[in-house]
């Protein structure tokens, strides 16, 4: 338990060997700012086991910060983040849902999208409708790092 809310991860992969090459783990935090820095910890430990770079996982950190405070500043009352790491030989993936109360919290225009523009290799964010019963807009936030800047689609 946090700030007495809890929080939940789980972890992923079908044998050790596998394991070694590729995972997944998901966190769920309140949606508020002191969990930030659980979000980063997580980050930092999945991607560093995972024997990716410290640019790498400078960069991931980075984009997941700046994605993470948009989205916990436009949540929804009472919300949560959910945040999904999966990586691979190749890179790293991670996915980051809320339910916010505008569908601008990453305003295609702005200096923080451009920065996550910067860091990673592919950005895409999708806002449903707005969802009465759920008070807001279900947002997903998807985006990727290589390993390394060569490997770079």
């Amino acid at each position: 338990m946090l700030h007495g809310r809890e929080t939940e991860m789980f972890v992923e992969g079908s044998d050790v060997e596998s394991q070694l090459c590729t995972g997944g783990i998901g966190l769920r935090i309140p949606a508020e700012l002191e969990q930030l820095p659980m979000l980063r910890a997580v980050a930092e430990t999945v991607l560093l086991t995972a024997d990716f770079t410290l640019d790498v996982v400078t960069d991931v950190r980075v984009a997941l910060d700046e994605v993470a405070t948009a989205l916990i500043l436009s949540a929804a009352p009472g919300r949560e983040i959910d945040c999904d790491f999966r990586y691979d030989l190749r890179q790293v993936e991670v996915r980051v849902t809320t339910v916010v109360q505008t569908d601008e919290a990453l305003q295609e225009n702005s200096f923080g999208r451009h920065l996550l523009e910067t860091l990673t290799d592919s950005l895409r964010t999708v806002y449903s409708p707005f969802d009465t019963e759920l008070r807001g807009y279900p947002v997903v936030v998807d985006f990727s790092r290589s390993r390394n800047a060569d490997a770079a689609l």
